[in-house]
């Protein structure tokens, strides 16, 4: 069998190492930490490389990583390629699968995040208000995420960054719990907003799998001076706390940068590290190096350690040119970028490496944008270049080392100012073009990578190449940026520094450092707000930051200020589709659905066959009882998309509001067929069963989404739900109980425990489930309907009529408030035969009323004769009247041994109380048993009274 050629990465590696000196104590100390195991008190966790730019460090990165290797350990290397936490730890996955080793755990949750990540604004649009079953709080869901998360743009998808929830404002935190049911899953929540708390540990638990099978795991972090900000909390606790579990000791952290590592962080475990201190390489290391490359004069040592001042990139680019002539060395102020360039006897490789520092990243399509030459000098240019000691590799590219791009970009700027436009001008309409290309059939344009990145490289060389458009436009690419999320927007900023630093152009540098220093904030405000003051921004871009900071200012409950600035954003730009939509989900939160209804009109005036747009407005009709123009919608999102699942679900509340149960299921039966692994459909389904009466297959659903996601809230609410609805209140407490560990703030799921509460008698716990319910959803008329009636279990009637007063204001139905007034006046709750009984012996006397007493007696002994009043107290109250009192005594034991609320008590007193003063009542009797009952009543009124 042959033998597996070395690949052109491998190679290219292996002439790099060979050239390697110096460092030598750095790669001492490494290699005998991997001699020491981790129990031993000399082995350190951590290595923190430091030093100016050009010392060396990725350089000695990539020589620790052969170390490591060497000695059997994987490793995985990230840079600020990685802009975030979860990314960072998807180029983990991926090189560590490169090692033959996946972390499909983590790549199955990684995958989710992103899913999760881009289904947000579909997931928005289908939140509704008023929790009509177990998807509660969703309403206003839809401002998740814009404060820290990111805004939406138009067409860019939401959520699309993270934040701890706790750096949210109340409103937002609020919004949290509301969307924990949304999404039906209080993971996908947190994948959200918070994606490390979710991730970390699966990775954890993934790394304590991995290192069982090797000696030593090494994670490398370099260019920590901008990854850093957003790893070094991260690491921190993932190696000093338990916060995300267990770290396997086996696991070595090296990271790289050009600052010292943080003390008032780090300094409590300078014990567990190595601090890395690089300088410039010393005057016989320079010299090893460049006699390992073969140049010996000391003519022309002499010069290159002038040039260098032992940077080792500096060195290193200058061996490579190999100079053995004296005569080469001359010009005392020539740099050594120059001096490289001048040693190069090769003019076509001169011209490619002064040309290939024009774009900030490079692969081989730039490459050959940047080099016009034919095929196949072009693959040996770009090998060659590729193995210049100041290109190392970035992602599917390379970059130029910033000591050396920076003097190449000054040489070429100064030399041709026209020249440097020119190249810079075909560079932007080429990445221009590829932009355009990648766009069709897009979407969403700024939701995908490679179109933003081809953007971003676009607006760069467009300001090096100073067109007088071009700060406007990428001014106005920012506040598209910001839409994306704060890390987007960074990107953009740092990007108009170097493009400033690279132009001599203070003015862009001015802007990029202002942007940075906004974007420090929690959220996007002050960088819109800084753009919107100054910058010369079109119309369109005018109008979407206005709409961005509509979201920002809807996720902090500040209602009045989005209005204003959607307002503003439709009157710069009547056809934005964003910002009516943004105002649509905004008026839909504040219940305005007919408002959110003319928003969408708009829309779909803009956009007539979405059929997202389509399937919102019809639900948000089906809010309003226009039951008709609903279906219309929702048909008609369905005849374009007729897998929108989302869709189809909606179309069946619809159903079930037309009393077409039938249909309902029809198009439930259609979703699960579509989605058959998704909880959330097999719960509406569940929930459709278990309303015609269908429980074991209601049961069914429950019990395949729980198998599906055990941690998912909402299938356990409504679990519960069916379960109280049967009478079994013990199961119902279990699943609401389960629910609510895992949604602590789902108001729908607080509703029904305290619904389980009252019929079990723990009034204390159904108030406080009940107050928390209204609390958490304040324009809830379902919610507050829940709080009138355990304030009325437990006698507290003025708040109740206080309530219920407030219950009508907010759409509640007035039939179910005039079913409330019995509840409130006890006489009326006991129904005509009964209440005719009481009246003939208050009137008549007991002996008279003896004949309705015993029709009362023989009535009660049908189920549901009584509906408003307990059968136990009934009983009680028939037995006082035919003066059984032998039967009285034994009922009235029974019936106060167990809870009863204070409606039942009261009803029970008045009655007894009539009968007291009834003639022929013996009331010498009747009295202590009326008194018993008086207690009881009065004691439950003060121990729950406000």
């Amino acid at each position: 069998m042959s033998q597996t050629r070395p690949s052109m990465q491998e190679l290219i590696a292996r002439r790099r190492r060979a050239g390697f000196v110096g460092r030598g104590g750095e790669r001492a100390s490494f290699r005998q930490n991997l001699d020491l195991p981790p129990e031993d008190e000399r082995h350190r966790f951590r290595f923190h490389i430091h030093g100016n730019a050009g010392v060396g460090k990725t350089f000695l990165v990539r020589e620790l990583t052969q170390i490591a290797r060497e000695r059997g350990a994987l490793t995985a290397y990230v840079d600020e390629g990685a802009g975030s936490v979860p990314e960072a730890m998807g180029v983990i996955c991926g090189q560590l699968a490169q090692q033959g080793r996946r972390l499909k755990k983590l790549e199955e949750s990684l995958a989710a995040y992103r899913e999760r990540r881009h289904e947000a604004e579909a997931e928005v649009a289908a939140l509704e208000p008023a929790p009509e079953g177990p998807s509660p709080f969703a309403t206003t869901a839809v401002r998740l995420g814009m404060a820290g998360l990111g805004a939406l743009v138009p067409g860019a998808g939401a959520f699309v960054g993270a934040v701890d929830a706790g750096q949210l404002s109340e409103g937002a935190a609020r919004l949290k719990a509301r969307l924990s049911a949304r999404f039906r899953n209080q993971e996908d929540v947190q994948l959200v907003l918070a994606p490390e708390r979710v991730l970390t540990p699966r990775l954890l638990d993934e790394l304590s799998d991995l290192t069982s099978s090797v000696p030593w795991l090494v994670l490398f972090f370099d260019t920590y001076e901008r990854t850093g900000p957003y790893l070094d909390s991260w690491l921190y606790e993932l190696m000093t706390t338990d916060r995300y579990g267990a770290l396997p000791a086996d696991v070595i952290v090296v990271t790289a940068g050009q600052h010292p590592f943080d003390t008032a962080r780090w300094g409590g475990f300078a014990d567990f590290m190595t601090d890395v201190p690089l300088e410039p390489f010393t005057e016989a290391e320079s010299r090893d190096l460049l006699t390992n490359r073969g140049v010996e004069d000391e003519r022309v040592v002499a010069e290159v350690l002038r040039l260098t001042g032992g940077l080792p990139v500096l060195v290193s680019t200058l061996a490579e040119a190999r100079p053995a002539d004296p005569d080469d060395v001359g010009d005392p102020s020539a740099t050594a970028v120059e001096r490289f360039l001048r040693w190069e006897p090769d003019p076509v490789r001169r011209a490619a490496a002064l040309a290939c520092a024009l774009p900030r990243r490079l692969d081989v399509d730039v490459f050959r944008a940047v080099m016009d030459c034919a095929e196949e000098e072009a693959e040996g240019l770009y090998d060659w270049l590729r193995g210049m000691p100041f290109v190392s590799e970035r992602g599917e590219g390379v970059q130029y080392h910033d000591v050396v791009r920076a003097p190449m970009l000054r040489m070429q700027r100064r030399r041709s100012p026209r020249r440097w436009a020119e190249r810079h001008g075909r560079l932007a309409e080429t990445f221009g073009a590829w932009r355009a290309e990648r766009e069709g059939g897009l979407d969403d344009p700024w939701a995908d990578e490679e179109w933003r990145e081809l953007r971003l490289a676009e607006a760069y060389h467009r300001l090096c190449a100073g067109e007088r458009a071009a700060l406007p436009f990428v001014l106005g690419g920012v506040v598209r940026a910001c839409g994306r999320g704060e890390e987007e927007a960074r990107r953009w900023a740092r990007m108009l520094v170097e493009a400033g630093a690279d132009t001599h152009a203070e003015t862009v540098t001015g802007w990029g450092r202002e942007l940075l220093q906004a974007l420090e904030a929690p959220t996007a405000a002050p960088a819109l707000g800084l753009l919107l003051d100054r910058a010369a921004l079109d119309s369109t871009s005018r109008a979407i930051a206005h709409a961005v900071r509509g979201n920002l200012f809807r996720v902090a409950d500040e209602h009045e200020r989005a209005v204003s600035e959607y307002d503003l954003a439709v009157a710069l730009d009547p056809e934005l589709i964003f910002a009516h939509r943004g105002r649509a989900f905004l008026r839909a939160e504040l219940r305005d659905f007919e408002g959110a209804v003319a928003d969408l009109d708009h829309v779909l005036a803009l956009d007539p066959d979405n059929a997202r747009h389509l399937a919102t407005r019809g639900d948000y009709h089906r809010m309003c009882a226009h039951y008709d123009a609903a279906l219309r919608d929702l048909d008609r999102a369905l005849e374009i998309d007729p897998d929108f699942v989302w869709g189809l679900v909606r179309r069946a509340r619809l159903r079930r509001s037309r009393g077409e149960r039938e249909q309902q299921l029809a198009d439930l039966d259609r979703a699960v067929t579509l989605s058959p692994v998704a909880p959330w459909v097999l719960c509406e389904r569940g929930d459709a069963l278990g309303a015609v009466g269908r429980v074991r297959e209601a049961l069914a659903d429950y019990r395949r989404a729980i198998d599906l996601d055990d941690s998912y809230a909402s299938v356990y609410a409504s679990r519960g739900a069916l379960h109280g609805k049967q009478g079994r209140d013990e199961e119902a407490l279990a699943d609401l109980d389960r629910a609510l560990s895992l949604a602590p703030d789902y108001p729908w799921a607080l509703v029904h425990r305290s619904q389980v509460h009252r019929r079990m008698g723990a009034y204390d716990k159904a108030l406080a489930d009940a107050y928390r319910a209204v609390e958490l959803d304040p324009e809830g008329a379902w919610a507050l309907a829940n709080r009138i009636r355990t304030d009325m279990s437990v006698g507290r009637l003025e708040r109740a009529r206080s309530d219920l007063e407030r219950y009508l204001t907010l759409g509640g139905d007035s039939d179910w408030a005039r079913q409330q007034l019995p509840q409130m006046l006890p006489n009326l709750r006991l129904g005509a035969a009964l209440s005719t009984a009481l009246a003939v012996s208050g009137q008549q006397g007991v002996a008279a009323a003896r004949p309705l007493w015993t029709s009362c007696a023989q009535l009660a002994r049908h189920p549901g004769a009584y509906p408003n009043t307990p059968h136990d107290v009934v009983e009680v109250l028939i037995s006082a009247g035919l003066q059984a009192w032998p039967e009285l005594d034994n009922r009235l034991h029974r019936a106060l041994a167990v809870p009863h609320e204070w409606p039942d008590l009261a009803t029970l007193a008045d009655g007894l109380t009539t009968l007291l003063h009834s003639p022929g009542m013996d009331r010498t009797r009747l009295a202590p048993r009326l008194s018993r009952v008086v207690t009881a009543r009065d004691a439950m009124r003060a121990r729950y009274a406000e």
